[in-house]
């Protein structure tokens, strides 16, 4: 296949990494837009770079009754429309990789379907040399987690078939939990049926290329750990935009919103990485350690502190790209009377050495300018303005941009003199963009995470009791927001930063967002 070489540029000192070991992958959910759209994906470009044994099978799980070509066909396409395959590969996931792929109908929530599933595994090991190792991946709708777990660990699905050195283990999609008490009850679920070291709760942002770099940046270059302190930076902003809607998923937004799609989730672990110390050793267990240590320094938002700390958004009908488009309350599946943030802005502090008074400001939100997700470290100005004459608002102020996407980099500001006779100056720019330096396209962040996962290797992964951490953060901002009267979701136009109540957060301390 002329499919794109997975890339070189990874955060580990390691050898190049050998393929797993033969395994089955159970995907509960296979009917479903995850399964379509990334995780076969995923599966066939890790194929077509021979990091994916020839013994490896997808087996489906859902309601739907296919048959085994049926669900093929349809993966088939799926892979032709979500990685572009010209006419001729297309035809070769038919002849080759299809031949993989298998499905087992039934009600995974019920007793009655593990039964010809687990006849399956069993037959696959014989015909196809699976081994015994069992990978499961959740990919349906999250009420339905804690009725798999179960029924998987009742079957005897949920240890490894011998004992003689095959794996099981379970993937669990975001969100795991939507407050710290159905958290720790599917927690508790998960724990009593499969043990820590064999659940992988997946977060597709730490699959991405630039997050997983923005350890090697810190840590393997000696120019920048030694100023990435308080003693150097004034302050962190960390931004996820997206310039669409909820695109169909009023419903699930609904019970959603920005704080729990995005921000307990995905924007927590791209703070954790920007603040985590170095671990002693590039390990799974460590590097989760420093992360669980940044999440237990971040001093929590008291529900009567939501109103300082913290600004709800909406936004109304606007115009994006020169497109008019609609505002939440006309989305489908949303309610008219809705009360449901579409943005988030909060202030956060680090209770730690490293750390302390070192503001880091979080936003994100839905019907934003453009789509882009960033880190941006903001440096202290000089001390001393010795150029005062030629002076500019941005004299002394040196930035550096981490981008996660799109446009994958990352960037140094700093100031420099104007040619000519006059002493003049302007803020220019350092970049380095994956595409022009590499080459070639990145690898979806589910290939990494995959491969991960059949390899053991947890590092990019989130770990149970980090979880509980990060939702004994949020759950009290959503108290807070609950009981507080005078708490609202304030209202922006779609096209715009947000609500300006946002920037009046940041503005309070002294601070000014970035334009992406």
């Amino acid at each position: 296949m002329s499919l794109p070489e997975l890339p070189n540029a990874t955060p580990r000192s390691r050898p190049p990494r050998r393929p797993p070991d033969p395994c089955a992958l159970v995907i509960f959910g296979a009917s479903g837009d995850l399964t379509e759209r990334k995780i076969v994906p995923a599966l066939y470009y890790l194929a077509g770079q021979g990091m994916l044994p020839p013994e490896c099978v997808v087996i489906g799980c859902g309601r739907t009754p296919f048959s085994h070509e049926q669900f093929r066909e349809k993966m088939r396409q799926a892979v032709t429309e979500f990685l572009r395959l010209p006419a001729q590969e297309s035809a070769a996931f038919a002849e080759g990789f299809a031949k993989r792929l298998y499905y087992q109908a039934g009600n995974f929530g019920e007793p009655p379907a593990y039964e010809p599933l687990s006849g399956l595994l069993d037959q696959l090991d014989r015909e196809r040399g699976t081994s015994g190792n069992r990978l499961f991946y959740l990919a349906t709708p999250p009420s339905f987690f804690p009725l798999v777990v179960s029924q998987l660990g009742r079957a005897g699905l949920a240890r490894p078939k011998d004992g003689r050195g095959n794996w099981t283990r379970i993937v669990i999609e975001k969100p795991f939990g939507r407050d710290l008490a159905s958290a720790r009850e599917l927690n508790r679920v998960v724990t009593g049926v499969f043990n820590e070291d064999q659940v992988y709760r997946i977060d597709h942002y730490l699959g991405k290329e630039t997050v997983q770099n923005l350890l090697v940046f810190r840590f393997a270059n000696g120019i920048f750990e030694p100023i990435w302190n308080r003693n150097y930076i004034d302050h962190v902003q960390i931004t996820a935009a997206e310039n669409v809607g909820v695109e169909g998923r009023g419903g699930y937004y609904e019970q959603a919103g920005a704080m729990r799609d995005m921000v307990q989730n995905h924007m927590l672990q791209l703070l954790a990485l920007t603040a985590m110390e170095p671990p002693v050793l590039f390990d799974a267990e460590q590097v989760r350690d420093e992360k669980h240590k940044v999440f237990q320094a971040i001093r929590p938002v008291k529900a009567e502190e939501t109103n300082r700390y913290t600004v709800r958004g909406q936004y109304t009908a606007g115009s994006i790209g020169g497109r008019e488009v609609p505002g939440y309350k006309n989305e489908a599946g949303v309610s008219p009377e809705s009360v449901k943030e579409t943005f988030v802005a909060l202030q956060l502090a680090i209770d730690n050495w490293r750390w302390a008074d070192v503001p880091f400001f979080i936003r994100s939100g839905k019907r934003l300018p453009k789509r882009v997700t960033e880190i941006a470290i903001q440096f202290k100005r000089t001390p001393h303005h010795l150029f005062a004459g030629a002076s500019s608002d941005h004299h002394g102020r040196n930035t550096i941009v981490i981008r996660i996407q799109p446009d994958e980099g990352i960037s140094l500001k700093f100031s420099s003199k104007i040619p000519g006779s006059s002493m003049r100056m302007r803020p220019v720019t350092m970049d380095f963009r994956y595409g022009s330096s590499f080459g070639g396209h990145l690898a979806d962040a589910y290939t990494r995470l995959i491969l991960d996962c059949m390899l053991g290797d947890a590092t990019l992964y989130a770990r149970g009791d980090s979880v509980d951490v990060a939702w004994s953060l949020i759950t009290p901002i959503h108290e807070g927001w609950g009981a507080d009267p005078e708490s609202r979701v304030h209202e922006y136009a779609a096209g715009t930063w947000g609500p300006k109540e946002s920037d009046d957060l940041i503005r309070t301390v002294g601070r000014a967002w970035r334009l992406p």
